[in-house]
């Protein structure tokens, strides 16, 4: 799921939709049946976000030591 999911989000979406779930948290909008799933979903945000940022932090270095 998480492969398919990186395809086709992009990491503006995902982090957004991160700070969603981490708002709903704080203001103890999740029943604990919603937390549990919400938490799972926040893991695989998180790393989709990181690994993304990965990924462009790698591509600009390829790109910068190139240029030098």
């Amino acid at each position: 799921m998480i492969s398919d999911m990186k395809q086709e989000m992009k990491y503006e979406a995902a982090f957004a939709e991160l700070q969603s779930i981490v708002q709903r948290m704080e203001n103890d909008e999740l029943d604990i049946d919603e937390l549990t799933t919400q938490l799972k979903r926040a893991q695989q945000l998180i790393k989709l976000c990181r690994d993304k940022l990965t990924k462009t932090d790698e591509e600009i270095k390829k790109i910068l030591a190139g240029e030098a």
